[in-house]
């Protein structure tokens, strides 16, 4: 008898007195593309075909612009540049959200706008001889911070690092030679300013005088549309919400090009009414009563000294009545235009003032006069 506690060996071929525990096969949730990635060497993986620059007015001011510029890998620069330029907006234009909220949670959240969106963009580069380009208001992004900023700026950073990832897959899925214009403060690269498309036809060699006007045009979701209904039978009828700015559709206007929203380009909707906040357009000048009456019943100067701020788009005629009326009454100019820099527009005012001059302000150097008045 065998003593307590023993145990006896298991002969060869005998059954097991139980069976061993069921070994459960894990799914690992690492792609074999990951592993491989991993382990790849850096000169052997896919490269990054979007490069990065920032753009500013000048030397002496930060830059608040973003550039990123996608180019195939077998893309032949050397060719002709193109006269025509098919412009269009980011956010809500080209992509939207894929989780459905109102800004994206991360870089990954996005999804085009209209499954068509990247086949149409691809053909008017491929086959209908268009220069693509994207230019986008990022009010949420900061370049650089004011050394005086004492605000966290960890926020900030992390969105411009998610947008470079965003739009770089976002160029990469197209695949054709292509730029993303991202401006992130109120200056002249802003729509409705025309800086963005300035940069984009020095940037592609295309001179602004020889852009083909008449069949570049611009696609963007800020058209001043009001708010209204439509639709109409089996899809009943439709609540449309007003749009939040009217920035893209004024831009087209400053830059002379036709504009389309997105439902418009994309879809075949009909327009919608629209309204500016401001239209210049709605506000003749009657030049010929203007001339019979002469042109000081249009503007005198009253005080010894003045400071004269215009405001209004490209095109608005502020050059024109600043050389007509207000020079030949001894009014200085001030302008960025030909100062460059916002700080040289200051520096000249507040000269001109304490030299007993009046001074008439204009351009991108409004915010800054605002000093000089006070």
């Amino acid at each position: 008898m065998a003593p307590p506690h023993s145990v006896s060996k298991r002969k060869a071929g005998e059954e097991p007195i139980s069976p061993p525990p069921i070994k459960r096969s894990l799914q690992s949730t690492t792609t074999k593309s990951a592993v491989a990635n991993f382990f790849t060497p850096t000169s052997q993986k896919p490269k990054d075909r979007t490069t990065w620059s920032e753009r500013g007015l000048n030397d002496d001011i930060p830059a608040t612009l973003l550039v990123g510029r996608y180019v195939p890998v077998a893309h032949n620069s050397g060719k002709k540049p193109r006269r025509k330029i098919a412009a269009f907006d980011l956010d809500s234009t080209l992509i939207t959200t894929s989780s459905g909220k109102k800004h994206a949670s991360d870089a990954t959240d996005w999804k085009w706008w209209h499954p068509h969106v990247p086949g149409i963009l691809q053909e008017l580069y491929k086959e209908k001889d268009y220069q693509v380009v994207i230019l986008s208001n990022q009010g949420g992004m900061t370049l650089h911070f004011d050394p005086s900023f004492k605000g966290p700026k960890a926020n900030a950073q992390k969105r411009v690092s998610e947008f470079k990832q965003k739009c770089s897959a976002i160029l990469n899925s197209l695949d054709i030679p292509i730029s993303v214009y991202a401006a992130t403060e109120r200056d002249i690269y802003r729509k409705p300013n025309t800086g963005m498309w300035k940069e984009a036809c020095e940037d592609y060699d295309i001179p602004e005088n020889e852009v083909d006007l008449e069949h570049s045009f611009f696609v963007g979701d800020a058209g001043g549309r009001v708010a209204g209904l439509s639709g109409s039978g089996s899809d009943g009828v439709v609540a449309k919400a007003k749009d939040f700015s009217c920035s893209d559709r004024n831009f087209a206007y400053n830059v002379g090009i036709a504009y389309r929203t997105p439902e418009e380009y994309f879809l075949g909707e009909e327009p919608r009414n629209f309204a500016r906040d401001f239209d210049v357009a709605q506000f003749p000048f009657d030049e010929a009563v203007s001339l019979s009456e002469g042109p000081c019943n249009v503007f005198e100067r009253k005080n010894e000294k003045d400071v004269v701020l215009f405001c209004g788009p490209p095109g608005a005629g502020k050059s024109t009545f600043f050389w007509r009326y207000l020079k030949p009454l001894g009014y200085e100019r001030v302008n960025q235009d030909s100062l460059k820099s916002r700080d040289k527009c200051l520096q000249v005012a507040k000269e001109l003032l304490s030299e007993g001059s009046s001074v008439a302000v204009g351009g991108c150097a409004l915010r800054s006069s605002i000093v000089v008045l006070h």
